[in-house]
């Protein structure tokens, strides 16, 4: 651990404040620096202005980008702006992640420069108001409430005017790896955050005491773009199939050892083959669900990309009660959201059914909420992408919940 000057009083008293944060702070490298007090990486830079804050909040501030650090905000923080590309604002992510971690270290007993962001505060600013600190905190994670705000224009700005009153500052950067190119990994931090918790719970002190409750302690899970994309690489792989046109290896073998023998030839049997014909996919929008415009243009581009990447066709099918919009859209730069398709109206699977059917697609993907009875299960695979955490059952086929 590299020590700043400026935090060494700070770190002395969080070890005697929060055992869990102590542990935790030994992985990280603390120096001074000339710019605001921030993380970046696996690296705390202590501005100059944490020199004027008092002891207690400089402690408070040391285990706040500890959690920033532990809770790898920064590659978080990188991975969300892959995603989401240059719809991404930085200020949204720093503000679910302040907001998290703030919250957090009020209930263990910490104190922070005010004035702070607070997880409930930002909720009720945007609408989702909880009913105490700890049902925040154990509902929302970073990832998704960044996504959640992200996800419609007003409650991004209504955010971001809570920031300014606030006098929200970012402060979470893209690290860089160690003087010795060495960075823990994923796995490393969640067993130091483990063992961290552990010692804090013993001593009864700090964060230890809420760690069951804290949702973005867990790993993040996997992005649904990234499942979706194996389930189509799965249903799009060319397996070779029995071919009357080829013999089969083992047959041309025994047929010659029983022509060698002046014996009788043997049954033929068929080879296998693969097939030559381009794959298609179907991909249906359900125009009439609660589809928000940042989940449809995500969804939209890991289509294309999964069509640039395997080479299948791609039909777009936009549908309510009937598929009023149908086109090709593999090879084309511009996203679902572009197409300025209708919304509202109910939902019908059955003209869209046969739509699909005319296509003879290996695979359709369905984005919907699948809020309307589903026909017979097809000849074809299904995938059903539906949105939020809808407690809903796909008829048939596989169910992906996306865009949470």
């Amino acid at each position: 651990m590299m020590h700043s000057h400026r935090a060494s009083r700070a770190l002395a008293h969080l070890g005697e404040a929060d055992p869990a944060l102590a542990v935790l702070a030994l992985w990280c490298r603390h120096r001074d620096d000339d710019g605001h007090t921030r993380t970046k990486g696996i690296s705390i830079l202590y501005g100059p202005s944490f020199s004027q804050l008092g002891l207690a909040e400089q402690v408070g501030t040391v285990a706040h980008h500890v959690l920033h650090v532990a809770l790898q905000h920064s590659d978080r923080q990188a991975s969300l702006a892959e995603r989401l590309g240059p719809r991404f604002d930085g200020s949204l992510f720093g503000l679910a992640a302040d907001g998290i971690i703030n919250e957090t270290l009020l209930l263990a007993g910490h104190a922070l420069p005010r004035p702070a962001v607070l997880l409930t505060d930002l909720l009720a600013e945007i609408g989702e108001e909880a009913p105490s600190a700890v049902a925040a905190l154990s509902e929302w994670d970073t990832d998704r409430l960044a996504m959640h705000l992200h996800a419609n224009p007003q409650r991004a700005e209504k955010a971001r005017k809570f920031g300014k009153k606030k006098a929200f500052t970012q402060d979470v950067e893209v690290g860089e790896p160690n003087d010795d190119g060495e960075v823990p990994t994923a796995a490393d931090w969640r067993n130091q955050m483990l063992r961290a918790m552990e010692a804090g719970r013993k001593a009864g002190a700090g964060i230890g005491r809420l760690g069951a409750i804290l949702a973005d302690l867990a790993p993040p899970g996997v992005p649904w773009e990234i499942e979706l994309r194996g389930l189509l690489a799965k249903a799009l792989a060319d397996v070779p199939q029995v071919s009357y046109r080829r013999p089969a290896g083992r047959w041309i073998a025994m047929a010659a050892d029983a022509s060698a023998r002046g014996m009788l030839e043997p049954v033929f049997e068929p080879g296998r083959a693969r097939n030559g014909m381009r794959p298609r996919v179907a991909v249906a929008i359900d125009t009439s669900s609660s589809i928000d415009a940042l989940t449809s243009s995500l969804f939209s581009s890991e289509i294309q990309g999964v069509a640039r990447r395997t080479g299948a066709e791609v039909h777009l099918l936009a549908f309510d009660e009937e598929v009023f919009e149908a086109r090709r859209i593999d090879g084309i730069a511009a996203d679902v959201s572009a197409l300025n398709l209708r919304t509202g109206g109910g939902t019908d699977f059955r003209q869209l059914f046969e739509a699909i059917e005319a296509l003879d697609p290996s695979v359709a993907v369905i984005l919907t909420d699948l809020d309307a009875p589903a026909p017979d299960a097809p000849r074809y695979p299904v995938i059903w992408a539906v949105p939020g955490r809808q407690a809903v059952d796909a008829p048939f086929g596989r169910l992906l919940r996306i865009g949470d």
